[in-house]
Parts: C-alpha cells; structure tokens; sequence
C-alpha cells in the first residue's frame, strides 16, 4: 500500500543510500570478475520507502554504492532523504552536508538514526523507528511545506505498519543487474536476546510476517527486470524464528520455482538450532536455499553463555554444521573476537574451529557496541564505551588492545590462507553441493545470465586460475567441483577465495577495519563508484545490515 494521507502538493524527493566502507562481508574485491556488478544488495528499507511515498510525488533514488550523487540530483529534489546504519554515519553526515549547501531540506530514518539521534544534530527532520504513524506525520509535514524547519524536528513511530501491508520495494528505481546479490524480507524480528544484538530494540521479539502473495510479488517485481541477480538474499534477522510461518512460507516459494522453471537461488540468515528442524530444511533444499549465514560468534561455550546466545549450544556444534551441509546449505559464519570472556586459548581454539568445520566463510569481526542492546548499557555502566575514531572498536577490552586486534590479525591471516580456504571449499564439494537438487537451468538461460557466466569464467581463467599466486590451490579445489559436474562450484569457489584471500592480505597489513560495524576512519576505505573497489533492515526508514556483518 501507498501512503494514506491524502497530499495537496507534488514534491520531488531525492533518495540516496550511503556507500559503505571496504569491508569482508561485502565482496568488493570480486566485483572487477563480474560483468557490470558494483555493489552487494539493493537497500531494501530505503525501496520500500520510496514505494510507500505518495503517487503524486516524483522519486529519484541514488545508491552511492552505484554512483555518487550529483549536482543535477540535488538541483532537482525539493528534499532529500537518506537512510543508513551507524557503520554509515561519516558517509550519512556527508550527504547531509552536501544536501544543505545545495539549500535542501533533509531527512533521515533507519537503523542508526532510530537507536541514536543525538549523532545527526544537522538533520531537519529526523524519523526514528519503523514505517507507520510517524511516516505519515512526516509526510503530512513535507506536504505543507519544504522550507528547512528553525529547529530539528522529530517523529517517533508509535505504531508501526504491518507488514502484511509493505508496498512491493521499488526495484524499478535501480538497476538490479549492477548487484551482487538480490534482497527479498518475509519476516522482521527475532525471539533471541543476544546481548549485542540491536534487533529485539528496533524491531522487536515477536517476529512479523508478510503474507504469500506479497513475497511471490516481490520475485515477480525481481525477475521482471532483464537482469537481476541469481541469488536473492533473505533479510530476515531470523528466517525461522517464527518456525511456523517459516514452514508455511516454503511451499510457496517451492511452487513459484517450479512453475517458473527455477530462475533464483536463496540464502537466508538464522540461527545454529535450524539444524533441528528437518521439516524446514528439507523444504528449504527444495526452494533450492544453497546458503545460510549463522551467527555462530565463537565456538567457546561459556562464551555462548555469557553473551545469551544458549541457542547455539542446544546441540553439538559440529553435528549442527554437518546437519546443515548435509541439506545442500554452505554455513556463512559469524565470529566475535574481544570478548570478555577471551583467554590465552581463544585464538588455539578458533583456528581449530575454523579446521574442523570446514565452513569456508567467516566474517571474524573484533566486538562492538551498538546503542540500544544491553551489551551497551552494561559496558556503559562500568565506563567501558571509548570514542575514539583512530581505534578499531568502540569497546575497552578486559584484554590489551594491541594484542586484541593481533589476534584478529592473526586469525584472519589463518583462515584465509589459501591452502586452508581452497581445502575448505574442496570439502565443500562433497559435503554440501553434492546434496542439494539439480534444478532445471532452463528458468536462469537468459542473455544476461550466459554473459555474466561467460565474463566470471574468463576473468576467472586470468586472474585467478593463471596470474595469481594461488592458482595451485584454486585448481586443486575447482578440478574436484569440474569432476563432479559442478560447473557453477568451481566459478563460486574461484570468486568467493579471490575477494577473501584480497581482504586479508589488506587486513594483515592494516589497510582494513577490523569489523564490519567499525567506524573508524580511513579516507581510502569509502567505496568510490568510479572504480568500486551489508543485516539488511525491515523496510521502513531502514536500509542494509545485514548481511554484512
């Protein structure tokens, strides 16, 4: 649905989403392999937003991940709106900055904005919380007038929109083919409290869901455009956390794949306890969901404990992972260095972690604290919070600093060694591409799809498969996948190692922050879109996150 309230005024709002900082989890360094993809995942929130906005208002979207903002751009917008999370704020603050010496009016919503306004005084209009009665007044507001406010004004969402309700996200205003991958939400909230964990403040416990119809209406809306991408991601802060509606869900996404020749893939974000719930995953494998991305944060028990994350530790970690595999799903993994509870061992048993798994993917982040989870108020309480822009997190550790981030050093050295990462993802051929279902490639046979295949295993073959200094290793893993028939194996595998292996070195040399949600400044670490070197939020005044961490 659109906005309710009926609008006497046209207006023209200019809708820009921050370019994020280098990081691991958005794959930047594997962009030059793909034809014409520069960035990771559409920001959902903000979409949703500019198809909620009255139908007489005139849209302009810019995703600086795509292009930066231009003059012309702001000239034409009667106002400005923008939307990010904390990892953002420099690159929000400099839109801001911009938008205001072009004499527009801004405003700002989402994640970061609705945990912590005091971070954006220059703001006009400020929206904290999710999309309902507070967009509404905000609207009503702009549509009296567009002359910037003698003060910053604030509208706080009391009662938010269902979700059954979100208007289908504006895809049309972006070109879907530049994106790595694509983003879909069935469901917002999670039942955990996690103590570093934002998600149960923002968006609650009771997770809310979209309806069949409004999900399969998104795919159409995705794969209507000539070129999108193949994997569609789930932005889900949890995909089962309503297991119920996760179960129900499923045979409608099992239906559209098959009447539509199955032209996506799907990942998803959830936690370790999916394992025990084979019903959900046999159906997910044949949705054909071929990842999932756990917070899995360390393999230490009483660190589990400490930080209320129990769930992990219902079952063997081990036998979760296997589970996992053993339905076609490759695990992503989250990990936390710099908790309270590290010891001298935490970095022995990590690298043990990491071999014994064989998951190939872990973003290794060192512990920060977000505004509003209770990791927050406790280190606020005992004057742990630091606000320092040249450190690496905004936590004093109970470890020294330099060792903590050695240490995240270290490990990232070890998991991304080439030997190590394409023997993981050698076992992967076996152990969980073996066992997902060979689905038909007559839905993915499109003129774009067969030439960004073409482009990946050409710039495969040169750069990683004859110029690199890891071609041994990327052909030992890739000649098992070609054995097997897994054609589409071998080029994930040479893509996915080529931006991790590239990110470490960087990191190993002090060129990369050491976590995603840092905001420490490095004037290189902006993606530029001239050479293009992210938990997605509820659609609301809320965009990317996600799948970043």
């Amino acid at each position: 649905m659109r906005c309710p309230i009926p609008v006497r005024n046209e207006r023209r709002v200019l809708c820009i989403f921050p370019a994020y900082a280098h990081s691991f989890g958005t794959f930047s360094h594997a962009y030059p392999l793909m034809w014409r993809v520069r960035a990771f995942m559409p920001p959902q929130g903000l979409l949703v937003i500019a198809a909620y906005l009255p139908e007489r208002w005139s849209i302009r979207f810019v995703d600086e991940n795509l292009r930066p903002t231009t003059e012309a751009d702001f000239a034409w917008g009667d106002v400005v709106l923008v939307s990010g999370m904390h990892v953002q704020a420099p690159q929000i603050r400099d839109i801001t900055r911009r938008a205001r010496a072009a004499g527009k009016t801004t405003v700002l919503g989402g994640p970061s904005v609705s945990a912590a306004p005091e971070m954006y005084p220059d703001v006009d209009y400020l929206h904290m919380g999710e999309i309902g009665d507070a967009t509404d007044e905000l609207i009503a507001c702009l549509d009296r007038s567009i002359a910037r406010p003698d003060a910053q004004m604030r509208f706080a969402t009391k009662e938010r929109l269902p979700l059954y309700d979100f208007p289908i996200p504006a895809y049309d205003l972006l070109p879907l083919g530049r994106y790595l991958l694509g983003s879909l939400q069935f469901s917002s909230g999670c039942p955990y409290r996690c103590e570093f964990c934002d998600i149960p403040a923002l968006y609650g416990r009771q997770p809310r869901l979209k309806s069949p119809p409004q999900l399969i209406a998104e795919l159409e809306s995705i794969v209507a455009q000539r070129a999108h991408p193949g994997l569609v991601y789930f932005v889900d802060d949890n995909f089962i956390g309503n297991r119920k509606a996760a179960r129900e869900i499923l045979p409608h996404l099992v239906a559209w794949q098959k009447k539509n020749d199955y032209p996506l893939r799907f990942a998803c974000e959830a936690t370790l306890n999916l394992a025990k719930q084979t019903e959900i995953l046999a159906l997910m494998r044949e949705a054909q969901f071929q990842t999932v991305f756990v917070g899995i944060e360390t393999p230490e028990a009483d660190a589990l404990k400490a930080m209320r994350k129990e769930q992990n530790a219902t079952l063997p970690m081990m036998e979760a992972i296997a589970t996992l595999n053993s339905y076609g799903l490759e695990v992503t993994s989250g990990i936390i260095l710099g908790l309270d509870t590290d010891t001298a061992d935490t970095e022995a048993r990590l690298k043990q972690f990491i071999d014994r798994s064989n998951i190939p993917v872990l973003t290794i982040n060192l512990l920060q604290a977000l505004p509003k989870t209770p990791l927050w108020e406790r280190l606020a309480r005992d004057g742990r919070i630091v606000e320092d822009a040249s450190l690496e997190s905004n936590v004093r550790f109970l470890r020294p600093y330099d060792e903590v981030v050695e240490m995240w050093r270290r490990c990232i050295a070890y998991a991304y060694d080439p030997e190590r990462l394409f023997a993981r993802l050698a076992y992967q051929v076996d152990a969980t591409y073996a066992n997902r279902i060979e689905a038909p490639v007559r839905g993915r046979l499109k003129a774009a799809n067969l030439r960004q295949g073409a482009t990946l295993a050409v710039n495969l073959l040169l750069r990683v498969g004859w110029w690199s200094d890891y071609r041994r290793a990327f052909w030992s893993a890739a000649r098992r996948a070609l054995q097997r028939g897994q054609i589409d194996a071998a080029l994930s595998m040479g893509f996915v190692a080529h931006h991790l292996i590239q990110f470490a070195r960087e990191a190993i040399r002090g060129e990369q922050n050491a976590s995603f949600y840092s905001m420490r400044t490095r004037d290189e670490a902006v993606l530029q879109p001239t050479h293009m070197r992210r938990r997605m939020e509820p659609a609301t005044l809320v965009d990317a996150r996600d799948q970043t961490r």
